[in-house]
């Protein structure tokens, strides 16, 4: 999951400013259309939360196979600025599958417990903020960590995810067996969202493997390089 192209230069590095090729409707119209890239992921992984093998399931239906991305890879497609080709559109942090992955669970997480948590019958107030301020941590460290993937700083994004994950902990523990048998709006809540949680941590530690396994491809060839 690690994007092939994280270590290119920024788009324009060296060269003289010139005139922007995309205008605000532009970039309206894209972000329109990758945000229904994170519905239809959402809308797959829905209708297989039973499957045993969701993430690896989900990942084939948006078409990331390992196949496909060795096929993206090896074309070394580039960076463009041109609107209305599809062939040509610039590539954001939005098309990284870890980033739709991430934003789509936790968009099912939030949406359903804002469901219930403005009851106060439902679900206790003070656990109803604790509990939406957690998710909102673990997400802003895990969308940094994706962001430096992109970057092409493996360690940083390890100890990012590394710092969701924790948050991850903390999120569970405010939802244990106890708390949640005194709320059976709660106690619903929580079945649904622990297998929620976990894919979380199942892709994030996914991704974390293979920074380490960069990392030390990037120091063999260093090694290499001075014998």
């Amino acid at each position: 999951m690690i994007p092939s192209d994280s270590d290119r230069p920024f788009e324009g590095e060296g060269e003289e400013p010139g005139e922007l090729a995309w205008n605000e409707f532009d970039w309206e119209h894209y972000f329109r259309e990758q945000d229904e890239g994170l519905y239809r992921y959402l809308a797959f992984y829905e209708k297989l939360r039973a499957h045993p093998e969701r993430i690896d399931e989900v990942a084939r239906l948006m078409g990331w196979d390992a196949e496909e991305a060795c096929d993206d890879r090896e074309a070394g497609d580039e960076t463009a600025t041109a609107p209305g080709n599809d062939d040509d559109e610039p590539y954001t942090l939005h098309q990284n599958p870890v980033f739709i992955a991430t934003k789509a669970i936790y968009l099912s997480l939030t949406r359903t417990w804002e469901l219930i948590a403005g009851d106060a019958s439902k679900v206790p107030q003070p656990l109803a903020l604790g509990f939406l301020s957690s998710l909102h941590r673990s997400e802003q460290h895990a969308l940094l960590a994706i962001q430096s993937l992109d970057l092409g700083d493996y360690t940083m994004a390890i100890a990012l995810f590394k710092r969701a994950l924790g948050e991850v902990n903390s999120t569970l523990a405010l939802i244990d067996d106890k708390t949640a048998a005194s709320h059976r709006a709660l106690a619903s809540y929580r079945d649904d969202a622990i297998p929620r949680l976990f894919d979380l941590r199942e892709i994030w530690l996914r991704v974390i493997g293979e920074c380490r396994d960069e990392i030390a491809r990037q120091t063999e060839d260093v090694e290499d390089d001075d014998v």
